[in-house]
């Protein structure tokens, strides 16, 4: 039987979309669960996690010092080198219908999305489905796939984010790739004119907010953490995360004989020889996974088995013996070696908030103390060095190939407005509103002339939970300014799926750079809107996300209303319906 238009984008994500059937047809029962949405806790939203109460190993370290003081101590630590009615309109690409994009816009008098000779605004691409290659190494849904990327390619989108998951391609042994999937999906894209962002997933999928789907790390790693578990990230209390393996051992051989750094170097030279037909054409950038959830960060707030909970400040992740090893050479070079044998230990739980902490709290937090500038500069900057090792080998790969290196950062806006800015902390950003963390992050990209990838573009100060101090459009600003000050292109994603019209607004005003008065000139390199699925061709979704785009497309400088936008979008979702009813209709 063959599926129709409901049927077909329904199936794209796993989510079922009610159907109305002919006589004698039956309902698919094949249904799988819809991508997990992030709903901010009501209330009191201090978490009594049974973690929280756990009473953890004891360690013996110094606790932090109490009391800031007057000191002028200075940390030698090594330095680095200088519509529903229309998402379907391309069902006809195999059928007596068929179509081109051109005359597909050309009907719907949108003559204005795709390609431009002179790009006025900010490019616009979207997240594809995070199985959209198979276990088995095909594309997922594929005839689903195919209209819908034909049809955002009609709706005037720049292309298209595809995870290219380590777990997949090099699953089974060290060097043994298998690209099918990849292939047949990029093919696919190219046909569109879809141009492509790569991502070199190198994490697990499946541990964060909106994984839809389980994609573990390659079996062989697997194998040679459940050997040495320190090759994992772990906590104070000896629990280990293994989604991404520890950067404490990025140069060592623990690997089947290469290094995880090696590993990665690998992996990318092996894709690029696999697909420079494509490169600087279709594929016009590769982001380089740096850590969870692709992002530069440490795993210090894990939401997998229920450890951690927004918005809790999350825990420091230094304690496998590689990290410890780390820190405590850093110690030893700091003339400090008491502080070498183990992270804070007065810095609360997962789910704790700064003030019921001794190291986080406004007044005489440790994080403020000489002990606390030590290890938060060594923390820090170990993971800065790990994005440089990644980095510098993504960009001699790539080099000469036409494509942009990007970087993705977490916007970690929770506890933002706080004196330590602790969840930012735990993670590694070494950011308090005494010291900016993310301008030594700016200028290590800007080393490589990468662009600078920001998440929680699409967020507003007022729709957080106002108790925990959360600021997102301060941290958008103070990262823009950072980036602006090492002359990086700063790109932008949403951190959570959002259709309605006030977070397309706050994502053209964000994208616009228009931050500090003197930033005329200057706007987003790029935005990636959060995801692909049946939501989104939803009518009234569908409706204004083809606004959306437009105003982008249109750039800083357009004068033109939302409502004249929006009845464009309307009309040109209206005249390709027919069109849409006929192709949803075929096998």
């Amino acid at each position: 039987m063959a599926m129709n238009l409901g049927q077909q984008i329904g199936t794209l994500s796993g989510k079922q979309i009610p159907t109305e059937f002919a006589s004698g047809e039956q309902p698919s029962s094949a249904t799988a669960s819809p991508s997990a949405v992030w709903k901010s806790p009501a209330g009191n939203l201090r978490s009594n996690s049974p973690q929280e109460n756990a009473s953890p190993p004891m360690l013996t370290p110094p606790l932090t010092p109490n009391s800031a003081g007057e000191w002028s101590y200075l940390i030698n630590l090594p330095m680095l080198r200088p519509d529903l009615s229309v998402a379907c309109q391309a069902f006809a690409t195999s059928s007596p219908l068929e179509m081109t994009v051109e005359e597909v816009a050309g009907t719907a008098e949108w003559t204005d999305g795709g390609r431009k000779d002179e790009k006025k605004g900010v490019s616009v691409f979207v997240m594809m489905p995070l199985d959209s290659v198979t276990n088995g190494n095909t594309v997922n849904r594929k005839k689903a796939m195919n209209a819908s990327l034909h049809a955002l390619k009609s709706a005037g989108v720049e292309g298209i984010m595809i995870d290219v998951w380590w777990g997949l391609v090099e699953r089974e042994a060290p060097g043994a790739y298998n690209w099918g999937g990849y292939t047949e999906l990029l093919d696919m894209a190219k046909k569109h004119g879809l141009k492509v962002q790569a991502v070199m997933s190198f994490h697990q999928c499946g541990s964060n907010v909106g994984d839809s789907c389980t994609i573990p790390l390659p079996k062989w790693v697997r194998e040679e953490m459940e050997k040495d578990s320190d090759l994992a990230y772990t906590d104070q209390w000896g629990r280990r995360n293994y989604e991404y393996v520890s950067l404490g051992c990025d140069s060592l051989l623990v690997l089947k004989g290469r290094s995880p750094v090696q590993c990665y170097a690998d992996f990318m030279r092996a894709f690029k020889d696999n697909f420079k037909h494509l490169l600087g054409d279709t594929i016009v950038e590769i982001q380089v996974g740096m850590g969870p959830a692709g992002e530069l960060r440490y795993p210090s707030y894990p939401e997998e088995n229920g450890i951690w909970k927004f918005p809790g400040i999350g825990a420091f992740q230094c304690y496998d013996k590689y990290m410890l090893s780390s820190l405590k050479a850093a110690a030893e070079a700091a003339g400090k070696p008491e502080w070498g044998s183990t992270g804070p230990t007065d810095a609360g739980h997962y789910n704790s908030w700064p003030e019921d902490t001794p190291f986080f709290k406004k007044d005489g937090g440790g994080w403020n103390s000489q002990y606390g500038e030590f290890f938060l500069s060594w923390y820090s900057q170990t993971l800065i060095e790990h994005g440089e090792r990644i980095l510098c080998s993504a960009s001699s790969v790539f080099e000469a190939t036409g494509v942009k290196i990007s970087v993705k950062v977490a916007g970690i806006h929770w506890h933002y407005g706080s004196r330590s800015h602790a969840a930012e902390l735990t993670a590694g950003y070494y950011n308090t509103r005494f010291r900016d963390g993310y301008l030594p992050m700016a200028q290590m990209v800007a080393r490589y002339g990468a662009v600078f990838n920001f998440t929680c573009i699409e967020m507003r100060d007022h729709e957080q939970p106002q108790d925990a101090l959360c600021a997102p459009e301060n941290l958008v600003r103070q990262v823009g300014l950072a980036t602006k000050e090492a002359q990086v292109p700063l790109a932008g994603e949403n951190a959570l799926p959002r259709y309605d019209e006030s977070a397309h607004e706050q994502i053209l005003k964000a994208s616009s750079l228009n931050i500090d008065g003197s930033s005329n000139d200057r706007q987003m390199f790029s935005f990636t809107y959060l995801r692909m699925n049946p939501s989104l061709f939803q009518p009234d979704n569908w409706r204004r996300f083809v606004a959306f785009v437009k105003k982008m497309n249109e750039g800083k400088d357009s004068r033109r209303c939302w409502e004249q936008v929006e009845r464009e979008a309307e009309h040109f979702v209206n005249v390709t319906e027919p069109f849409v009813q006929e192709a949803a209709l075929m096998p």
